[in-house]
């Protein structure tokens, strides 16, 4: 009977492990797939829309390309991992995995803080900078963080030894204290820093231009007038000014006068286009808090945990790290999101080629 009993509850165990793989499987594939996806959507509808084809939104369609490398080399790869927990595709995929891991995570973070830096340009000095503004300087800034983000992705492949027997993990190695420090700091220490700087430049700068937008004072509202002969009133709001004169003016030159008024319309056009201008910056300002703070919130866990487990070798907990992991993979599917929802001009093109795709099939 023992027998019996623990033979059930192993039986019982393995069931549980298996649905749990399972489950586990299925939910990082799809976090996997919408990440592909919507990335794929958002450089599609760029793509596609003439309208949308400009420096700042190049920026965001390098994004999306670094965020697709990530969902296609990193992450399928990282689901067969994270469920069985064992290494079992050998050393070279391990190492050209590693380095497809370091550098498009660290990519997507550097094109954060691109296009927050053009974002300010483009808000502090709106003139000069819409000169320089070009598809050439763009693609210069998206190479510079595809620079940084490859030279910190390379160093592990030098130390890295072959080893003999069978390759049964596949991790970055944390013996280095001094690599992790630097990759941690320059693929998010250092961004995160830079990130919090512009964007808490560019909303005081936001705030500033809507307060300057509100219109607060009497009499800044757009006139037009123009000379109506008898007219006895205008259906508009109009205001009626006599033709006055130092000299008293006779009956005849009196009538004439009366007859003759100069109607003022009140154009409210001016406050109008203020007032919508104002409400785009603080749409703009609250997107940047947004993903300013997904960010954080996606890849904070993971790189604190990392440089606790570099000083901390008995503080490494598998689960934890692969919750992490994906914490951080989270925002290569946030980013898109985040971007197409808060531009219309984005939200139109896409349901323009959602359309189309459905009409053409």
């Amino acid at each position: 009977m023992p027998d019996n009993s623990e033979a059930s509850s192993t039986v019982d165990e393995s069931a549980e492990s298996l649905a749990y793989k399972i489950s586990l499987a299925v939910i990082l594939s799809v976090i996997t797939l919408a990440t592909t996806l919507s990335n794929a959507f958002v450089i599609a509808t760029i793509s596609q829309s003439k309208k949308l084809q400009t420096p700042a939104n190049f920026l965001i369609a390098s994004l999306a390309i670094t965020d697709l490398l990530v969902s296609i080399l990193v992450m399928p790869i990282c689901v067969l991992y994270t469920v069985i927990h064992t290494w079992t595709l050998g050393q070279v995929v391990c190492d050209i995995w590693l380095s497809s891991d370091i550098t498009c995570c660290t990519a997507s973070i550097l094109h954060l803080c691109v296009i927050a830096l053009d974002r300010y340009w483009a808000i502090t000095d709106a003139v000069e900078y819409s000169k320089k503004r070009t598809p050439g300087r763009a693609a210069g800034m998206v190479a510079t963080a595809w620079v940084i983000a490859i030279s910190i992705s390379l160093p592990p492949l030098f130390w890295r030894q072959v080893k003999a027997e069978e390759l049964t993990s596949c991790s970055v190695n944390t013996d280095h204290i001094f690599y992790t420090i630097y990759s941690t700091f320059g693929a998010f220490y250092i961004p995160t820093l830079l990130l919090i700087v512009l964007y808490g430049r560019i909303y005081v700068e936001a705030r500033k231009r809507i307060l300057k937008q509100s219109p607060k004072k009497v009499g800044k509202r757009l006139t037009s007038a123009h000379l109506v002969t008898n007219s006895p009133g205008s259906v508009a709001s109009t205001t009626s000014l006599q033709c006055g004169r130092h000299d008293t003016p006779s009956s005849d030159t009196a009538s004439s006068t009366s007859e003759n008024q100069v109607k003022v319309t009140v154009s409210d056009a001016l406050l109008e286009k203020k007032r919508i201008s104002a409400a785009r910056e603080r749409k703009a300002t609250k997107t940047l808090g947004i993903i300013l703070g997904a960010y954080i919130v996606c890849w904070l866990p993971f790189f604190i945990y990392t440089l606790v487990v570099a000083i901390c070798d008995t503080c490494f907990n598998p689960e934890l790290f692969d919750f992490f992991t994906w914490l951080g993979y989270l925002n290569s599917l946030i980013n898109p999101i985040i971007y197409t929802m808060s531009n219309e001009d984005f939200k139109k093109a896409f349901h323009k080629l959602v359309r189309f795709r459905c009409c053409g099939s």
